[in-house]
């Protein structure tokens, strides 16, 4: 920030923050930082989680109740009591947590605060029958604070220029604002990567105790309605299961960016499997690493290549389908991500969800973009803001 202050091409006016969830800040009484940012895949001692199932109804219920599935320390509510447990002498001085998007406001602001898209993040928090936080929050010895719009900001004084900052939001939720914001009709957005992570903002079905098995959870989005998402762990499965190809018919092991779409081998393949699984057969391993798969019946990488995603769509697809009401309305659905690059991936979708145009979309910093745009009309109340979202629609000849 003091690098754009003092170049003369900018003229800021507004900051906003957008960070990754399930991360807290403890302060003292003098608003000091008590410990470091733990980070969330550090394992969760299963005391710590049981206990609070066991006092709140029981696993499933307090998971569906939350919308945050059994994580440990994704489930970021679950880091204060592990705090409480672990390190009773740091927590008896805690006075203030916030979510690290509101540490980095406060850091430029001083005020304590939360907003609905980091506790609605699979927190272990928020309340999503009642809308409000979860009664096991009241035995903390410390209050969290109410949560307040995202669109909310404080103007402070930096570096002698008078500057609004905003109260920070969860990146996942800002990467969808860009798309809540630019469409009037009901979409779906699948964010592809080490997960693949389906949200639909327009999915008002209480989420279930089913589809919390089904690896489906709620995020709360800027305008503090449920997003119901789903996450399917494609991208590792992709990378694992392609190292176990390329090492077999000895290509490098990034060769499958080379791979182009060929229709030809994908109907080939249909007609000999039909719509049998040939990977994941017999489901997906814990390694998810499918050497039940004999690469003999391959006469090509490329043939082998096609075969896996084939099988990897068709487990996005159940993904997706997951999230998808019985009234379903939405007639689009936008891919981001690695995988919006992956032609046989898109190509598979659009050939299975013939009732939707399927778009690809590339935006740099689509996180930042959100984050930018919840607080643009505080500054530019006249003017709408405008996005590119390197919309591409997929057309299957």
């Amino acid at each position: 920030l003091n690098e754009l202050l003092s170049n003369s091409n900018y003229n800021v006016k507004a900051v906003n923050f957008s960070t990754y969830g399930a991360s807290l800040i403890y302060l003292d009484k003098e608003r000091k930082r008590l410990t470091p940012l733990y980070n969330y895949l550090k394992v969760m001692p299963p005391n710590i989680s049981n206990s609070i199932y066991a006092e709140n109804g029981g696993l499933l219920e307090f998971t569906r109740k939350t919308a945050s599935p059994d994580l440990g320390f994704l489930n970021s509510g679950l880091q204060i009591k592990w705090l409480q447990t672990d390190k009773p002498e740091i927590y008896a001085k805690v006075k203030n947590v916030l979510h690290f998007p509101q540490y980095l406001s406060f850091l430029f602001t001083g005020r304590i605060i939360s907003e609905y898209t980091s506790i609605g993040c699979h927190t272990a928090l928020w309340d999503f029958d009642r809308h409000q936080y979860h009664n096991w929050v009241k035995s903390l010895d410390f209050e969290l604070p109410k949560p307040i719009s995202n669109s909310t900001v404080f103007e402070n004084t930096f570096r002698g220029k008078n500057i609004n900052f905003g109260v920070g939001i969860h990146d996942s939720s800002a990467a969808l604002v860009p798309y809540l914001l630019s469409n009037k009709k009901e979409f779906i957005l699948v964010s592809t990567g080490t997960w693949c992570v389906a949200m639909n903002p327009f999915n008002k079905e209480p989420l279930t105790q089913q589809e919390i098995k089904n690896n489906c959870l709620c995020y709360l989005s800027i305008h503090q309605e449920q997003v119901k998402s789903s996450r399917f762990y494609m991208g590792y499965m992709h990378e694992t299961n392609a190292k176990r190809m390329s090492d077999y018919f000895g290509v490098a092991d990034e060769i499958f960016k080379k791979v182009k779409l060929d229709s030809e081998e994908i109907n080939q393949l249909n007609h000999k499997y039909g719509n049998e699984m040939v990977f994941f057969k017999n489901g997906i391993p814990d390694n998810y690493l499918d050497e039940e798969v004999e690469m003999t019946k391959f006469s090509t990488y490329s043939e082998a290549y096609h075969q896996l995603m084939i099988d990897l769509t068709r487990l996005s697809i159940q993904s997706i389908e997951n999230i998808i009401p019985a009234n379903d309305t939405s007639d689009k659905i936008f891919i981001t991500g690695g995988f919006a690059k992956n032609d046989i991936y898109i190509k598979l979708l659009a050939d299975f969800f013939i009732d939707k145009e399927v778009y690809t979309s590339e935006v740099d910093n689509a996180s930042a973009l959100g984050a930018a745009a919840v607080i643009w009309k505080k500054i530019n109340a006249e003017i709408d803001p405008e996005f590119d979202l390197g919309l591409k629609l997929w057309k299957n000849n």
